[in-house]
């Protein structure tokens, strides 16, 4: 399977250029190998937008969905640094998704990441699931690695800036991504979502992010 495990968050920000530089070495020196170290965490991965917003974008592999509800879990979010919450208090426009990884295939990850954003009808899922199996294949496109499908928990998909009771439309959303070779890969395989009649009208938003650097829990140093 491509990516490692079968539970996935997916964080996505703004953040005002004053901050920029302070929020990219506490991401790098601290964020990333803080939340791989933990239970249940597998690897993560960081990426900048080439084309979309928000501007940044990290994936978070875990062994289940369920780690993302767990004790442990809940009690790291309710005790961060005082490092990350200075940065969490500046983060913009965030997206936050808590997910299952119900379809991964290919082999391998790539340096580019398109990334899709649905909104499935209310009842229509098993049907959309369906639709998507068949285009989440990237064997017969040029500069495509591997195509995977989230489905966001919409309990646990809460963004943890803000008001966490206020509205949340997309806390249900689902994620196609598109890991390639190179960023002129990605239209093609996404015209297969885009152009589609049938998922066109569902989808919300779309992007084309680089890869910053991943970290997996074997990079960790020995305890």
């Amino acid at each position: 399977m491509p990516i490692a495990g079968k539970g996935m968050l997916l964080t996505s920000m703004n953040i005002d250029a004053a901050d920029e530089a302070e929020f990219n070495r506490w991401y790098d020196r601290e964020h990333l190998e803080e939340r791989v170290a933990m239970p249940g965490f597998l690897e993560a991965r960081r990426y900048v937008a080439h084309d979309g917003d928000p501007k940044y974008l990290s994936l978070y592999s875990t062994e289940s969905i369920e780690v993302l509800d767990s004790p442990f879990y809940r009690t790291a979010l309710a005790n961060q640094t005082a490092w990350s919450k200075a940065n969490i208090a500046r983060f913009k426009n965030m997206i936050r998704g808590v997910s299952r990884i119900t379809i991964s295939r290919g082999t391998g990850r790539g340096a580019v990441l398109g990334i899709i954003r649905l909104r499935p009808s209310a009842g229509g899922e098993d049907k959309l699931r369906t639709a998507l199996r068949d285009q989440l294949d990237p064997a017969k496109l040029d500069g495509i690695i591997s195509m995977h499908l989230l489905e966001n928990n919409p309990t646990l998909s809460k963004p943890i800036t803000d008001d966490p009771a206020a509205p949340n439309p997309g806390a249900g959303d689902w994620f196609v991504l598109i890991d390639a070779t190179d960023v002129g890969a990605v239209p093609a395989a996404a015209a297969r979502f885009k152009d589609n009649a049938a998922i066109k009208p569902l989808v919300v938003t779309s992007g084309v992010y680089r890869l910053m650097w991943d970290l997996a829990k074997s990079d960790l140093p020995s305890a």
